[in-house]
């Protein structure tokens, strides 16, 4: 993922959110739970590359809470 405007987080299951801004990388391998999108006082804009794999899939998990979302700067 490249972010390429704004400002948002990404966040792996079970780890500390990270804060994204324009230019930031990020590498997502594959059967990573994980969730990324804008931050509270700002929009959000990147680019997605993905690499299909033998059998891979994606899924869409449940929605960050208000609460921990609502906790982020």
């Amino acid at each position: 993922m490249l972010v390429t405007a704004g400002r948002g987080y990404y966040q792996e299951w079970g780890k500390p959110a990270r804060e994204l801004k324009p230019g930031d990388v990020v590498n997502i391998p594959a059967n990573v739970k994980h969730w990324h999108g804008a931050a509270k006082d700002s929009w959000f804009q990147h680019l997605a590359v993905e690499v299909a794999g033998e059998g891979g899939s994606n899924e869409w998990c449940e929605a960050i809470s208000d609460d921990d979302y609502n906790k982020l700067p």
